[in-house]
């Protein structure tokens, strides 16, 4: 990859590319503006407008979605006539988790063994610089063949539709030729993959009623029904004994027919602690990509510091249901509140509230814009071919796009392979996965130009 004049000018900006992520990251920008102040997120979008405007970016805006978070826009128009690429990423974060589960500050980029550690480093600072290093490398060797546009989302960890919304009602704005989504990731680190499934999402709140109020456990327990006793006994309804998400009326038996995933392989990447199971049937790649699963994702109930001897009154909890592509995402969300308030025991009081929704989505991968990229990617990873990979996370805005723009040809890379740990505590980037994915998305747009 060195003697390749693209590559040389990827591998020269690296430094500069650090150092910018690192400004990135500082800002907290979780769009929960109950955890974290607005200003994080807001100074995270104008870094990025600004960073747009120095490079040549026309009609840079900060666009106000109806959720109430901003996107960033700007177009970088490319020679008369040539094809028009959108790049996405997003500059929301999830939430730290325990901060003193960190190694090193979640918000200070921080370099540990060769990666580079902090929240939202992978996911999807580092989409963003992607984008940058890519456009950057071609404007020192040649210029960019392509218009291009970039949109960088507020709010895509929160899953609350902003952009999507947006974009619906602005169509033209994001209209494009190809979409690259700088959101996913290899399958590990110096495989080059491209995402060709997501599964979708929904989103719940439930929360179970059973008295006025909380009673004495002495007096009262043994008959007064228990409301958390009661959620629990729901949630475990959404398993099977071998830990299979069984929603009622929700099919869950789909196969993978592309990539495996090796078993000890998957127990390595997941951090699966040795003697413990994993759960459900088929194989790994069934289970994770082509297979809906359900997860608790909190239960508000009394924590076990400061517990009195109750029985409790009420009790709720934060269900996610990862949807398959082929399975509607708004019918799964049906089921799965049916399932619900169908199992919640002993009559109690049971209310549902949907909180979030995205749908799967599957990309066309004969098209020209995948063997563009097949090109570029062996260039950038030699003696690599691409791989197609599926992926268990959602991203709603795949399906809007594809929706809005049909004859639009999507691609999915990233820089959130195994390794990063995204979601997680210690949230890291390996370097040379972004130096090589940068090679080959710039690589990619003289490619797409020519053909």
């Amino acid at each position: 990859m060195s003697s390749n004049p693209v590559a040389e000018t990827v591998s020269s900006l690296l430094p500069r590319a650090k150092e910018e992520l690192a400004a990135l990251v500082a800002f907290k920008s979780v769009a929960d503006f109950d955890q974290f102040p607005r200003s994080e997120s807001v100074g995270a979008a104008n870094w990025i407008a600004s960073a747009l405007r120095a490079e040549g970016f026309q009609d840079v805006d900060l666009l106000d979605t109806p959720d109430g978070t901003q996107s960033v826009y700007g177009y970088l128009p490319g020679p008369e006539g040539a094809r028009t690429v959108l790049l996405y990423a997003h500059y929301d974060v999830q939430p730290p988790l325990d901060e003193a589960g960190w190694d090193t500050p979640p918000f200070e980029l921080t370099e540990r063994d060769g990666r580079w550690y902090g929240r939202g480093a992978a996911d999807c600072k580092g989409g963003v610089l992607m984008h940058l290093l890519a456009l950057r490398a071609l404007k020192a060797n040649g210029g960019v063949p392509v218009h291009v546009k970039v949109i960088a989302e507020g709010s895509e960890e929160q899953g609350t539709g902003g952009l999507e919304r947006y974009a619906e009602a602005h169509p033209e704005l994001l209209a494009a030729d190809t979409i690259v989504i700088g959101d996913a990731g290899n399958f590990r680190v110096g495989l080059p993959t491209v995402t060709s499934t997501l599964r979708g999402m929904t989103l719940l709140r439930v929360r179970v009623d059973t008295l006025q109020g909380n009673l004495h456990s002495g007096q009262f327990g043994g008959a007064a029904p228990d409301a958390l006793a009661a959620l629990i006994r729901v949630l475990d309804s959404l398993r099977a004994e071998d830990g299979s998400t069984t929603v009622d009326g929700l099919a869950a038996d789909s196969t993978w027919e592309g990539l495996a995933y090796d078993e000890e392989q998957f127990r390595r990447d997941a951090r699966v602690l040795d003697g413990v199971e994993l759960i459900g049937s088929g194989s790994v790649a069934d289970r994770i990509w082509a297979r809906p699963a359900v997860t608790v994702l909190g239960i508000d109930c009394p924590p076990v510091v400061g517990a009195t001897p109750s029985v409790q009154a009420g009790a709720r909890a934060l269900v996610s249901l990862r949807v398959p592509p082929g399975v509607d995402a708004a019918e799964a969300t049906k089921l799965l509140q049916a399932h619900l308030e169908a199992r919640t025991p002993w009559g109690a009081r049971v209310a549902v509230e949907q909180i979030g929704q995205g749908q799967p989505f599957r990309a066309d991968t004969t098209s020209p814009a995948y063997q563009a990229m097949a090109d570029a990617m062996a260039v950038a990873y030699p003696g690599e071919e691409m791989q197609y990979a599926g992926q268990g996370g959602s991203i709603p805005l795949c399906n809007t796009l594809a929706a809005l723009y049909p004859r639009a040809e999507i691609l999915l890379i990233g820089l959130s392979e195994p390794e990063a740990q995204i979601h997680a505590v210690n949230e890291s980037v390996s370097p040379q996965e972004l130096e090589r994915l940068s090679v080959a998305e710039a690589l990619f747009l003289r490619n797409y130009a020519a053909s």
